[in-house]
């Protein structure tokens, strides 16, 4: 199937163009005000703002900043991404205080071409979320055609995904196309040896890829609060480190044992599961905590009351060497808290050894942009992902509902 790009799209001059974006970026304390903190999602769509200003458009950007539960939450309005867009384009966005409504239609209307709007976050409506069909309209009252460049947001069946594209042409922008090729690269013959490091929290995240990419991989590396879960499930002692042990699926009505479930994939796949075979562990999540490194399996155990907070030396000296002997390297989720320095070592040294290596390296998942820019490596991977959950519903092989109607069958 041929993706439905912008480049196919006729007649675009003077064309006005709902470009949807997925601008949902940090913010920081400024002044009185906040300020985009890391631009990288925002500066990842400049090439389809570029080609269609290019084509003379009018173009409404349309995204979402944070999760204000459907009401108006101030410190949550646009306007920071508003100003941060304009500097990175050198060219005026002017941001209105709704998404909907008479006021934002008459400035829709009056847009010239090669000029820019940015509607304010439509998740101040509960609709949103509901995917409610009478607000998606709306969204999309005095516009030609839509671009779905919010790849991040892909996975997301709402008003504003999937919505939106019931009542207007939509084309994927390059972004989308960009991230779909990169990530086929491991879904679909990658050049092996392909490695794969999952760290992060959270494995009700990565269950569903890992399930999938073990059968792909020749190494899954697993680290961060992952890692947990199957040290518990190898009877390994992990103190009172965070485990997401049980995981109740609303939506199935049913509980997921992860404990069991890793157990499950070690005992299939154990050939290619890399384990941790130290960790970092410390009296609490602090900076100036009493830590260590405890060895596993050779007797030593935590402390009944530490926490595995970091892979140790041994493991990160391991991880490198698979990482070393890879073609294709996809990693999602952190080694450890590295968000305070003193647990940050693995998460930094894993970074850096993936952003010298010659593979073909690819990652993914919420912390990456944090990562990078924190160690400074923009420019020594092959591509960093702006979905996080997107790009591993797509590697799990799950449908992603606001792109699926871009394909042409």
């Amino acid at each position: 199937m041929k993706l439905r790009s912008i480049r196919d799209a006729q007649g675009l001059e003077g064309k006005t163009v709902l470009l949807r974006v997925a601008y949902d970026v940090a913010l920081q304390k400024h002044g009185t005000g906040f300020v985009v903190a890391q631009d990288f999602r925002i500066r990842a769509t400049i090439p389809t703002i570029q080609y269609l200003l290019k084509k003379k458009c009018r173009i409404v950007l349309l995204s979402w900043l944070k999760r204000p539960g459907g009401k108006v939450v101030e410190k949550y309005r646009m306007d920071p991404v508003a100003r941060c867009l304009s500097g990175l384009l050198h060219k005026p966005v002017k941001k209105l205080d709704d998404c909907i409504g008479p006021k934002v239609f008459a400035e829709i209307q009056q847009l010239r071409p090669g000029q820019l709007l940015l509607l304010e976050i439509f998740r101040f409506y509960p609709q949103e979320e509901e995917n409610d069909r009478r607000f998606a309209k709306l969204l999309v009252h005095g516009i030609d055609l839509i671009v779905f460049d919010a790849f991040g947001q892909a996975h997301r069946v709402h008003a504003s995904t999937t919505g939106i594209q019931r009542y207007r042409p939509t084309y994927a922008g390059f972004l989308v196309e960009r991230e779909l090729n990169a990530l086929s690269r491991i879904s679909q013959n990658p050049k092996k040896p392909l490695v794969v490091v999952l760290g992060g929290a959270k494995i009700s995240d990565k269950v569903a890829v890992l399930e999938q990419l073990v059968r792909l991989a020749d190494r899954v590396l697993i680290g961060g609060g992952v890692a947990n879960v199957f040290l518990k499930a190898q009877g390994i002692p992990i103190g009172e480190s965070f485990v997401e042990d049980i995981f109740v699926d609303k939506a199935r009505r049913k509980k997921v044992n992860f404990v069991r479930l890793a157990k499950k994939i070690y005992h299939q796949h154990g050939d290619k599961i890399v384990l941790p075979i130290d960790m970092l562990a410390a009296s609490r999540v602090d900076q100036k905590a009493m830590k260590e490194v405890v060895p596993l399996g050779v007797g030593e155990t935590i402390m009944p009351n530490w926490k595995f907070l970091d892979i140790g030396p041994a493991t990160v000296k391991n991880f490198v060497r698979e990482i070393q002997k890879s073609k294709t390297v996809f990693w999602n989720g952190p080694m450890g808290v590295f968000e305070i320095e003193a647990f940050a070592g693995g998460t930094k040294r894993i970074a850096q050894a993936i952003g010298r290596s010659k593979t073909v390296s690819i990652l993914g998942g919420g912390d990456t942009e944090r990562v990078v820019n924190e160690y400074r490596l923009e420019g020594k991977f092959d591509h960093v992902s702006t979905g996080g959950g997107a790009s591993l519903e797509f590697l799990a092989g799950k449908t992603l509902p606001a792109i699926q109607s871009l394909f042409i069958k």
